[in-house]
């Protein structure tokens, strides 16, 4: 079974695929069973099933080191 992704408010996760608008980027909103996320590129907001999330996820960049 894989491990739970540690995924806090603040972070930055890069997505395997590019959203619509072309970027990989997205920031954290808020954190449950689903994910609250923010495109960098289009500032559209999406919640997704963190089930879903964890599987398309690159990297995640903790909010510590953008700030």
């Amino acid at each position: 079974m894989a491990e739970i992704l540690k995924i806090r408010p603040g972070d930055v996760l890069e997505m395997k695929k590019k959203h619509p608008c072309g970027s990989t980027r997205f920031e954290v909103l808020r954190v449950g069973t689903d994910i609250r996320i923010v495109c960098l590129g289009c500032k559209r907001d999406v919640t997704v099933p963190r089930v879903k999330l964890e599987r398309s996820v690159r990297r995640v960049i903790p909010g510590e080191e953008i700030k």
